[in-house]
């Protein structure tokens, strides 16, 4: 009998910590630490984002594991867990932007979703969304089922708002640091519910994490302080292991006493912490939605203030990539990683601008440039490799930075002609038309001869559609066969097309012939490669 009282006592104590000042310390460590030692891991370490990924999902479920098997509440295993899945939460967002490409915008409105029906189904189920009542297996789960979106949700806001958007590490760090701290006096002064309370500022932890990290380790010229991810994950993992060997030796954090499940709500309770909620949450839409909004507009506006084409607008990335070229020649991987660094920074930044003036070209650049930081931070660069991706995106950005678009040209001169002299409308017209001519004599020159290379794209990518990449990688060594034997015909015939069909095509051989091809990635290069054959043709 005493075993059997033993054991329901130890089922009823509460597997996760008392929030008291230190919890907060080590969350907000937790998360910095997710930020910068994942980007440690995969490009100081040279894992590449998928390794990085697999072995710290690996370390992450073994961990949770061990979590999942104690009956109380052990301070190292808890924080360990902690700080796994806030690096996992942290490369999954990471795999979904970089890797395949989702915006960060549908990684949020994605990650949001998922977030609010955890919660809902949590509370359906249990009637109560409390951490000090996590004495179940199925609350646990729950729990940590929340907490692993929190970090991937976290991770896509704060690169939305401090990249993409241009607010900066340390504005969007402040911003999240008011948000917290209107919720504590919420609950302090306003009566605002103390579970809800606890979530918005538990959620709100990640993003100021993340831009804590960011800022620290992130270059001076990008707006961080230069510290580097290595200093920057050892400043926050020296101090989570110290307070964590604390807590485990005092247990001040672990209750002395059987979690009991707080008294039933009144139908009035529930009413007023229904109409919190929903407060809570409008007011979370209307600024973020509206902040989003208005700096978008910011961005648009300053765009369609600039030139119609991206002509003259991508100097700086061929010169960063012609330094990467001459680095990689000379065998100088440091350097050139690090411009690696820079590229991608630059580029992120720039996106909103480049990607409204010119959607179709930007995604075509994004994807060589993909294939340039993948070969230059891989753990074993190859150099030969990485000349050759390099030598592709410089061949299209240069392509893209001197050829202005003949229809924007065409209709900036008719728009004009017609406000100078109204008159000459007519004579405009017959320009426009003439440009417009000559335009289609320039793009009809391979008309008719890359048919059987639009064939063979898309045969590969039915094979990719069906998942069959044995198919599809005999299919790219008869497309790469095909194109090099017509290289000499089709390429006097039309330099420049070629040139930027050439370089779409080596980024589907590249994506369909990788050790582990994404299907995703895949299908994006060759639906980009085959726009532009089906275009020229």
């Amino acid at each position: 009998m005493e075993t059997i009282k033993a054991n329901e006592t130890n089922s009823m104590l509460s597997k996760v910590p008392q929030v008291t000042i230190f919890f907060w310390i080590i969350k907000i460590l937790c998360t910095t630490v997710g930020e910068t030692f994942s980007d440690f891991l995969s490009v100081n370490i040279g894992l590449g984002l998928t390794l990085t990924t697999i072995i710290m999902g690996i370390a992450f479920v073994i961990v949770l594991y061990l979590q999942f098997k104690t009956t109380k509440y052990v301070s190292g295993i808890y924080w360990v867990t902690v700080v796994l899945i806030s690096v996992f939460g942290t490369l999954v967002t990471d795999n979904l932007t970089d890797g395949i490409g989702v915006p960060l915008e549908l990684s949020t409105l994605v990650f949001s979703v998922l977030l609010g029906l955890t919660f809902l189904f949590w509370y359906l189920s249990e009637k109560t969304l409390s951490i000090h009542s996590i004495y179940t297996r199925k609350r646990e789960t729950f729990y940590w089922l929340t907490i692993l979106f929190t970090f991937a949700l976290g991770t896509a806001v704060g690169d939305l708002y401090s990249e993409q958007l241009g607010l900066g590490y340390l504005h969007t760090g402040i911003a999240v640091a008011v948000i917290i701290a209107c919720s504590f006096l919420a609950w302090k002064l306003l009566n605002l519910d103390s579970v809800l309370s606890f979530w918005v500022a538990y959620i709100f932890t990640r993003p100021l994490g993340a831009s804590l990290g960011d800022f620290l380790s992130q270059p001076k010229e990008y707006g961080g302080l230069g510290f580097g991810t290595t200093v920057t994950s050892v400043i926050f993992l020296v101090p989570i292991l110290a307070i964590i060997v604390y807590l485990a030796v005092t247990k001040c954090d672990t209750s002395p006493k059987i979690e009991t499940v707080s008294p039933k709500q009144t139908s009035e309770d529930k009413k007023k912490v229904l109409l919190q909620t929903i407060t809570v949450l409008c007011t979370f839409l209307i600024v973020g939605i509206g902040g989003y909004v208005w700096y978008n507009n910011k961005i648009v506006s300053k765009s369609n203030s600039s030139p119609t084409s991206l002509k003259g607008q991508l100097t700086d990335f061929i010169k960063i990539e012609n330094d990467m070229l001459n680095y990689a020649t000379l065998n100088n991987f440091t350097s050139a990683k690090t411009k690696a660094e820079e590229l991608e920074h630059d580029w992120d930044t720039s996106e909103p601008k480049l990607r409204n003036i010119d959607s179709s070209t930007w995604i075509q650049i994004d994807g060589t440039i993909d294939s340039v930081l993948s070969a230059v931070r891989s753990k074993n660069p190859d150099v030969n490799k990485c000349k050759t991706v390099l030598q592709d995106s410089l061949n299209v950005l240069n392509e893209s930075n001197n050829v202005a678009s003949l229809a924007n040209s065409a209709q900036t001169t008719s728009k004009a002609t017609t406000q100078l002299n109204p008159q000459a409308t007519s004579n405009s017209t017959s320009q426009s038309n003439l440009q417009t001519t000559s335009q289609a004599t320039s793009t009809t020159k391979l008309k008719g001869r890359l048919t059987d290379f639009i064939t063979i794209e898309n045969d590969m990518l039915n094979f990719i559609n069906s998942n069959n990449f044995t198919s599809a990688k005999t299919k790219a060594d008869e497309l790469e066969h095909d194109w090099d034997t017509s290289e000499p015909k089709l390429r006097k015939v039309d330099s420049s097309t070629w040139i930027q069909i050439d370089g779409t095509i080596d980024s589907v051989l590249s994506a369909v012939r990788s050790n582990n091809p994404n299907s995703e990635k895949c299908k994006a290069a060759i639906q980009n490669s085959t726009n532009i054959l089906n275009s020229a043709n």
